[in-house]
Order: C-alpha cells, then structure tokens, then sequence
C-alpha cells in the first residue's frame, strides 16, 4: 500500500516539480539580466532573510499538519485544524508588529530595506498557502496540492518577473511573491477553515504540536544557517556582487536538484508516515529502503551531470556580470545539494518518524558548526571557491551526522547494494561525458546532457541499479500502455 501511495505521488506530483525546475531556472536567466549584480546579491539576501523569518516563526505548525494527520480519526479533525489555525493567527499579529518595528528601526541602505520589507510580507501569506499544501499531501490529495504548487510558484516569477522588470530592482521577485501567495489565500483559506467546525482550540494538542513542531523548525534553522550564513559571509569578507554570483551558482544546481529531491520527498515523505502507523516498521523498512534507492538512482547523475556541464549551463542561463564565477561554484554546489537533498528528504525521516524531533536539532547543529567555522577558514583566503569547498564538506557531514544520530530514533536502512551500482553507472557517465570535446554554449550542453543520459541509463538498466527494471515494469509500462490504448492508468 505505501509503495503505490508513494509512486502515485512521485507521478502526481511531476506537473508540480516540473514547474519548480523551470521557475527555478528560468529566476536566473531573468533575474540576472533584469536585475544588475549588485542588485541581484540583494534580492539572493532578502530572500534568506524571507526564509529564515517563514522558518522560524510557522514552519511548526506545517511540520505539525503534515505529522499529526493521519493518526487523526474524524471526531479528532476538527480539534485538529482548529489547534493549528488559532494558533497560527495568534503568531500572525505578533509577527508583522515585530517585524514592522525593526524595519523602521533598522539603519540599512534603502534599497536593501525596501528589499527585506517585501520579503517580510510575503511569510504571512506564504504560511497560510503552505498550511493548504501540507493538508492536502497528508490527505493524499495529490493532483489539488500539485496545483496548488504550481499556482504558487508559476504565479510568483511571473508577478515577479514583471516588477522587475517595471524597474522595482530587488523588491521586484520578492513582491511577486507576495502578491501571488496574496492571490492564492481567497480560494484556498475558506475550505481550510471549514475542517476546523465544531473543533476548538486544544492546549495540550498545541504542546504536543510544539513538542514535535519546535524542534523541527530549530533543525531548519540549522540548515538555513548552513545554507546562508555564507551568503552573509562573503557580502561581509567581499561585496554584493560576489553574493549574487554565489547565489546564482547555487540556485543553479539546488533548485535543479532540490526540484527532484522535493519532489520524491513530497510522495515520500506521507507514504513513510502511513506505512509505519498502519503496517509497523516491517512496511517502514521495504517502503524506505525504495524510497532511498529512487533518490539514489536519480539524485547521484543528475549531481555529477550539473558539475559535468557547469560552464555551458551557466553561459546559458546566468547574466554575462555573473557567470564566470558561478561557473566556478557550481560544482560545488552540485555536490551539496546532492548531500543536502539525501540528508533532509531520507535521513531527516528518522526523527520525524520516531517524533524524537529534539535530536533532529541535534544533527542539524554538527554541519551548521561546521560550516561556519570551515568559511571562516576558507573565504578569506581563497574567496568565492572556499565559500563553496566549506559548503560541500559542511553538508557531507551533515549527512554522516543525520544517519548515526537519526538511528537512535528510527533506523532506516540504506541501500549498499544501490549505492555501489548507481556509482558505478554515474562514474562511466562521467568518463564519456569528460571525452566529448567542449563546443561551448548550448550546443555543448546538449551533446554532454544527451551522452551522460544515454551512457547512465544503459548502466543502470545494465545493473539493474535500485531495481529499475521492476519499477519500470510496475509502474512506468503500464501507464505508458494505457496512454497508448487510450484508457486511464
């Protein structure tokens, strides 16, 4: 059962994370030409500082919707919502006082200013799209939360891509984004609210929300450290020029490789939780080591194959003022994000499996340590590439600490057998990749994605790397067969 929920979820959910990967890329070849590069280093920080604010004050409350609903029965729903919703307006007010207030007293530039107060907006908004969306993945309404993700992020660049371009500077993408989330909360809050009749406000559900919640927010604050305190760094050690060029080789392999990570991590993630509360841990186990084998199969090339083709992509993509260095960084990034993705959509699952979200915190705080000291060490001396090496190394071990720790809440198993035959796939991809001669630009790009995914794909069919064959065969032929045929899958 929670193989299908899971597969049903990584098809439904492909629309949405499509969008994703286009938005994400499409945000650098716009913003990098319609932003300079030093506004383009503002916007990269006022969207962390838009991050972490989201993080720290309501991502609980999501983390809490998406846990606790599917140990709910009917008569407990209402509680439920109405727990949660209460609770979010309460932090709500608090939120924008607090944040209009700093704001005026904050002596910063005018345009970075303006900048973080149209990221400040868009949290509360923000919030309340996001509740909808984790209602309806732990629901398994995957078609409604897949379009709801899309309106959200094609809504958002798009909004955002016109204010900048009507001359807004930074603020532009970050007031699209409010002005999308602000959009979407009309149809979506009504419905939200319904489930929340008859149901009051429950203390003891609220502390038991913030118990597990809390911690979980503590955690991504960690890991918001370890994805932005070095953007803080380098505006600090170098200039906002070198912030944007970071941030586009960042955006460049994360949101590339994050698209694919959240994307399995959306179906993964309400299929773990249901196999384990109805099938125990025997159905945790088969489900997980699947899911951890999907990510490997996928995640490993499409890793190597970002490093492989980072100066094409970046001429491709990233503004002419940027695109030297992001080519440099972009590797690195490649192989963070690959560590990033594997730590936070599996290994992460252990403590919120097992609600022993504490020690989450706990892992969390090894690579954020880390990661400050390593820049600390490395930017000043070899500028741009350090930030990058400490990131790589600081999320390498980020995912060795989640593993050991996560153990002591939930173990989880990780695939060898997997691991090794996805390497060796990835490792003779990247042979015949690094052969083919560099032509530049998009034809350059081209040749090498087109090689690197004919050489893996035969390996790992080859291999049978993470059963790929089987899952070709349960999942892709008859969908495939049915389009064919004309009936439904």
């Amino acid at each position: 059962m929670s193989g299908r929920m899971f597969w049903r979820g990584v098809w439904g959910y492909l629309p949405a994370n499509a969008v994703q990967g286009l938005v994400g890329l499409g945000s650098i070849v716009v913003f990098t030409r319609l932003l300079s590069p030093e506004e383009y280093g503002r916007y990269a920080l006022a969207f962390s500082v838009l991050v972490l604010a989201h993080t720290s004050v309501f991502t609980w409350l999501e983390a809490a919707m998406a846990r606790f609903w599917a140990a709910e029965r009917d008569e407990g729903l209402s509680a439920h919502f109405a727990t949660l919703y209460r609770t979010f307006f309460a932090l709500a007010v608090p939120f924008a006082l607090v944040a209009g207030l700093a704001l005026w007293i904050w002596p910063a530039a005018p345009a970075l200013k303006g900048a973080v107060a149209a990221a400040l907006g868009t949290v509360v908004a923000k919030s309340l799209v996001q509740l909808a969306r984790e209602r309806r993945r732990a629901a398994g309404e995957v078609a409604s939360a897949s379009l709801l993700d899309m309106a959200q992020t094609a809504g958002g660049f798009l909004l955002g891509a016109g204010l900048a371009a009507a001359g807004l500077g930074a603020r532009g993408p970050l007031l699209g984004l409010l002005l999308g989330a602000l959009l979407l909360v009309p149809f979506v809050l009504p419905r939200e609210l319904s489930f929340a009749k008859g149901g009051g406000f429950e203390p003891a559900r609220a502390r038991a929300y913030a118990a597990y919640g809390l911690p979980v927010s503590a955690s991504l604050i960690l890991a918001l450290g370890l994805a932005s305190l070095d953007r803080f760094l380098i505006a600090g050690f170098l200039d906002a020029e070198a912030v944007g060029a970071y941030h586009a080789a960042y955006t460049l392999a994360n949101r590339t490789l994050d698209v694919l990570f959240v994307w399995l991590g959306a179906a993964g993630g309400p299929a773990l939780v249901a196999a384990l509360e109805r099938g125990g841990p025997a159905e945790l186990n088969k489900a997980a080591r699947e899911q951890a084998s999907t990510m490997l199969l996928l995640g490993l090339p499409a890793a190597a194959g970002l490093a492989l083709v980072a100066r094409p992509l970046s001429e491709l993509l990233v503004g002419e003022g940027l695109r030297v260095a992001a080519a440099q960084v972009t590797p690195w990034a490649a192989v963070s994000a690959l560590f990033a993705g594997l730590t936070t959509y599996y290994f992460h699952q252990a403590f919120t499996l097992g609600r022993r979200t504490t020690l989450l915190l706990a892992a969390m705080a090894v690579p954020a340590v880390a990661n400050l000291a390593l820049n600390l060490i490395l930017l000043p001396r070899f500028g741009l590439p350090g930030a990058a090496w400490a990131a790589a190394a600081s999320y390498a071990i980020g995912a060795l600490a989640s593993f050991a720790i996560g153990r002591k809440a939930t173990r989880l198993p990780l695939p060898w057998n997997t691991l090794l035959r996805c390497a060796f796939a990835t490792a003779a991809m990247a042979v015949v990749v690094a052969l083919l001669p560099d032509l530049g630009g998009l034809a350059e790009l081209a040749l090498k994605a087109g090689a690197g995914v004919v050489v893996y794909g035969a390996c790992a069919w080859a291999l049978d790397a993470g059963g790929v064959r089987e899952a070709a065969a349960r999942t892709l032929f008859p969908r495939f067969n049915a389009f064919l045929s004309g009936r439904p899958a």
